[in-house]
C-alpha cells in the first residue's frame, strides 16, 4: 500500500461548527438577593432598598451579571426591577435568572450574531464533544439558523457525525 495520505474529511467540503470556540465572558458575576432578605427568608422593603442605595454597582463595570434567589423566598417583581435598573448603567448584560438561564441568553445572542451565509448549500457539521458547558437550546438555535442554508447538517465528528437534516429539491 503505497501512496498519497488523502484528508477525504478536508476534501469533502463539510464546514465545522464548534460552539467550543465561543468566547465565554471570565468576568461573569452572579448576584444572590438571599443575602439581602431578612433571615435570608423574606425581604422587608425598607431594609431590602437601603442594601441597594448602599451597594457598589460600580464593580460590575463591563461585567455579565446574572441575579436571581436561592431561597424558596418569595421574591416581589419590583425587587429584580430595582436592581436591574441599578446595574444596568454598568454592565454588558444583566440576565435575571439562575446561572443556567445566563449561559442560555449568552449562547443564544452570540449564535444570533453570526453570519450564517458563508454556509449556503454547504454540508455542515456541528461538533459535538466540548470543554465547556454548552446549553442544549444553543444546538437547537444554530439548527434553526442553518436550515434554510445548509444542503446538509449533521452532529458529531466527521467520522461519526449523526444526520440531522438534508435539504430535499
Amino acid at each position: 500500500m503505497s501512496g498519497e495520505i488523502v484528508n477525504r474529511v478536508e476534501k469533502s467540503g463539510l464546514m465545522t461548527i464548534d460552539l467550543d470556540e465561543i468566547k465565554l465572558p471570565s468576568n461573569i458575576f452572579e448576584i444572590d438577593i438571599k443575602k439581602w432578605l431578612f433571615e435570608g427568608l423574606f425581604l422587608k422593603e425598607k431594609d431590602f432598598r437601603n442594601n441597594i442605595n448602599k451597594h457598589d454597582w460600580s464593580a460590575y463595570t463591563n461585567a455579565y451579571v446574572y441575579v436571581h434567589c436561592s431561597s424558596d423566598a418569595i421574591i416581589p417583581t419590583w425587587a429584580y426591577m430595582l436592581i436591574s435598573s441599578q446595574l444596568e448603567n454598568f454592565t454588558e448584560l444583566v440576565i435575571i435568572g439562575n446561572e443556567k438561564k445566563f449561559f442560555e441568553k449568552y449562547f443564544e445572542d452570540t449564535i444570533n450574531s453570526i453570519d450564517y451565509s458563508i454556509y449556503e448549500g454547504k454540508s455542515v457539521i456541528i461538533k459535538g464533544c466540548s470543554d465547556k458547558k454548552i446549553p442544549i437550546s444553543a444546538y437547537h438555535i444554530l439548527t434553526t439558523k442553518l436550515k434554510p442554508l445548509a444542503k446538509s447538517i449533521m452532529f458529531g465528528e466527521a467520522c461519526s457525525a449523526v444526520p440531522v437534516f438534508k435539504k430535499t429539491s
